[in-house]
């Protein structure tokens, strides 16, 4: 199995290319604020998934190879610059910026690709080799943003499947990458945090121009609950066996790729829109919330907690019933919001969202040790096989 370099905490400068991202999800968050369709949902999962794919692309980039100098420095900086330059497209780009849109995006992808060759062995180097997708998805990217309609989501629809497939097709040479799992996990958690934090934002924003009555006044309270619940849920249950699966897995690929990547591409756009969500209820605390409205809340919570279930069955292979159950209940309520008042909504979400939270507590609380393993994630000496022991069975 081959060694994980030394560990390493989060760079400032990764902190500082962090901040462009910040605008970006301000950016989607709008988008959605516009249109709460499907169609509207797709296109903005279609924008963020591309921006995502940067920044997950700088996040290994920057585990593998000390960025501390001044070429490598001047290179995230760059990327930075990029990501607040596609912040800035993003409006525009199912319209007339989406060349923009595409040539900034194959500008910093084509930047990472060239730092990455300076690592160990070149274009040879298993750290270079995942960027070779690009060889096929750019074409199509450029294609799509010189064109314009259905054609151009078409396009960019299946560029980004020629991305997500290509982490697969090239499984066995990301196999001889072990990435830092603090530094690595460290740097998804951020993701969260940044996420999280944006949400805080939206619902600040939208009730900084509105009277501060009782109703409002509660509904920004419960929003702000709701996003606790969130980070308790991630950052109580999850983040440690997460570090502790990239740290012992023997096939460390699979968990990144299924787990880190996937996973977290998942969580953040759960919580974008339940942000969008959030702030429609603290808008108008008292009247139903519209069926699109009711979606993005509800939605996004359902997809939140479903994404949990699936990373615990990808870590533990075993199912998480209480997590499926709840994110079910999601579902089942979604329709419903438009019949009661967004602030009767928003309290019975919260209670679901928080009930879990709550409910894993009380069965580890019960169980010590059997819940220390729950949470942990102790993986046996089948290789490859990440599991919990003994577990409270759901």
């Amino acid at each position: 199995m081959p060694t994980s370099p030394p560990e390493k905490g989060v760079i400032w400068e990764e902190l500082f290319f962090d901040l462009a991202f910040v605008f970006a999800l301000t950016q989607f968050s709008h988008m959605l604020h516009e249109d709460h369709s499907w169609a509207g949902i797709g296109r903005v999962l279609l924008l963020f998934v591309t921006i995502y794919w940067a920044w997950a692309g700088t996040t290994i980039y920057t585990d593998q190879r000390d960025v501390g100098n001044a070429l490598d420095r001047a290179g995230v900086f760059a990327l930075g610059l990029g990501s607040l330059l596609l912040a800035l497209t993003v409006p525009g780009a199912f319209g007339d910026r989406g060349l923009l849109f595409v040539g900034v995006y194959l500008a910093m992808r084509v930047l990472l690709a060239a730092l990455a060759l300076r690592t160990p062995g070149g274009w040879r180097s298993p750290v270079f080799r995942p960027y070779g997708s690009g060889l096929v998805a750019g074409p199509l990217q450029l294609a799509g943003g010189l064109l314009h309609g259905t054609t151009r989501i078409v396009l960019w629809s299946i560029a980004v499947l020629v991305d997500l497939i290509g982490t697969t097709i090239s499984r066995r040479t990301l196999d001889k990458v072990r990435v830092r799992p603090l530094h690595y996990t460290h740097r998804y958690g951020l993701l969260i945090i940044l996420v999280l934090g944006e949400s805080v934002i939206q619902v600040g924003m939208v009730a900084v121009d509105e009277s501060l009555t009782l109703a409002r006044v509660a509904a920004i309270c419960l929003s702000y609950s709701l996003v606790c619940a969130l980070w308790w849920a991630y950052f109580i249950y999850g983040v440690r066996a997460f570090r502790l699966a990239v740290d012992r897995s023997e096939q460390q690929a699979d968990i990144r790729r299924s787990v880190m990547v996937y996973g977290h591409l998942l969580f953040s756009f759960a919580i974008i829109t339940v942000a969008v969500g959030l702030s429609e209820v603290v808008t108008e605390p008292l009247e139903p919330l519209r069926a699109g409205e009711g979606t993005v809340l509800f939605g996004g919570a359902a997809l939140f907690l479903g994404t949990f279930a699936y990373t615990h069955w990808r870590i533990h292979r075993q199912i998480a019933r209480r997590r499926i159950g709840a994110s079910v209940l999601c579902l089942v309520l979604m329709p419903l919001a438009p019949l009661v008042p967004a602030l009767a909504a928003l309290t019975t979400l919260f209670a679901v969202v928080a009930g879990v939270s709550v409910l894993e507590g009380m069965i580890m609380h019960r169980h010590p040790l059997i819940g220390e393993r729950v949470t942990v994630g102790e993986i046996r000496d089948d290789p490859g096989h990440v599991d919990e022991g003994p577990v409270v069975r759901e």
